[in-house]
């Protein structure tokens, strides 16, 4: 029952074109501050944890601005 809740949670978060786009540039604009400076405390790991991060804004991002699509076309 919590997955089912967690799911519903995410998908009304998705599907929410502003909160999808705020949240996705929150997301993406400090991924891309680490990608583009080298600071010393730096590791593999918050490499890693960057990528995710910044993958995550990037999908919420692009999702906020195409919006609904049908899931198929006639």
């Amino acid at each position: 029952m919590r997955w089912k809740r967690l799911r519903g949670a995410l998908l009304r978060l998705v599907l929410n074109r502003r909160v999808a786009v705020a949240l996705g540039l929150a997301l993406l604009l400090p991924a891309g501050w680490l990608l583009a400076n080298d600071f010393a405390w730096e590791t593999p790991a918050t490499d890693g944890v960057g990528l995710i991060v910044g993958a995550t804004g990037a999908a919420l991002l692009f999702a906020g601005i195409g919006g609904r699509r049908p899931d198929w076309e006639e």
